[in-house]
């Protein structure tokens, strides 16, 4: 019996440890973790989220500058994509011991498509985004609750071109809502959006968003450098228009951290393959098929 029992706190007590570990945490891998100094009641105007970012969505709050080669409604073949995001929290509260917490803050982005095959590297569609994001964390179960409003407008250089599309006054509000679970080194996420304004009032009123992403604990460091990790993800989004649409954006890469967190969490960034397919996600050009793949420079700032 006394073997028995040595036997089995030899493997449990290894696997408790382990769970316990926070620096093992897919959370802790992303970068979504509460520094000592918030935890445990109400911290004010925190930095950082409780929720990770989601590294393949084309709307993701960070910033990003991409090249992609493909097709955009046959006006142009060789994108120059940026986007520059951020959010800022008002108040976060959570467990003393854990990274545990629910926060409210809001977020905002601008992301825009140039043709960089053009002379003078011609502004094609500009999104503006502004959001109030309610998020928490529940040690592996993660959720991201939050209504915002975008608007599209097409650049001035394409409307100087004499066969440029037509000008839609395009702009909506949604309510947005993702549930995500932790599984070791993967993580899954789905939910969904209503589009409770619509301008046009013929665009799509729902969608369908969903997809999984992968960061391995191995990583390579490089001293006080920096932290490398491989990751990759694909994230899908299913538009309810006249038919169900779906699009498909991938990214594989690595991405860098520093090598050990301070009371502050640190800045990261990533180099990442790219491949999309399927309803552009550019606002003027939503009705158009778009595919592109390319590679991009992805950091927060």
């Amino acid at each position: 019996m006394r073997r028995l029992v040595t036997t089995v706190a030899a493997i449990v007590i290894p696997v408790v440890a382990s769970a316990q570990d926070t620096t093992q945490s897919y959370a802790s891998r992303c970068g979504a973790v509460v520094s000592s100094s918030d935890r445990g009641g109400w911290a004010p105007l925190p930095r950082g989220d409780v929720f990770c970012p989601l590294l393949a969505d084309p709307k993701g709050m960070h910033s990003f500058v991409s090249y992609q080669r493909g097709k955009l409604a046959d006006i142009a073949h060789d994108l120059g994509a940026v986007g520059i995001a951020d959010e800022f929290a008002f108040f976060r509260s959570g467990s003393a011991n854990t990274d545990n917490a629910v926060q409210l803050g809001a977020s905002g982005g601008v992301f825009a498509q140039f043709d960089v095959g053009s002379a003078s590297y011609d502004l094609l569609n500009a999104d503006y985004l502004i959001a109030l994001p309610l998020t928490f964390r529940a040690n592996f179960l993660s959720g991201r609750f939050r209504v915002y409003h975008q608007s599209s407008h097409l650049g001035d250089e394409l409307l100087l071109r004499p066969d440029h599309p037509d000008r839609q006054n395009l702009s909506f509000e949604s309510l947005d809502g993702l549930l995500s679970v932790d599984l070791g080194p993967l993580r899954a996420y789905g939910g969904g959006e209503y589009f409770f304004v619509r301008d046009p009032s013929d665009l799509p009123d729902r969608l369908i968003h969903g997809g999984v992403e992968l960061r391995p604990r191995a990583e390579l460091s490089f001293g006080t450098v920096g932290l490398v990790r491989l990751v990759g993800a694909v994230d899908v989004k299913s538009v309810n228009d006249t038919t169900w649409r779906t699009g498909v954006s991938a990214r594989a890469g690595f991405e860098v951290s520093r090598p050990r967190e301070g009371a502050v969490n640190g800045r990261r960034w990533g180099l990442y393959a790219e491949y999309y397919d399927g309803p552009s996600p550019y606002g003027q050009f939503l009705r158009s098929k778009s595919h592109f793949t390319g590679v991009g420079f992805h950091f927060s700032l």
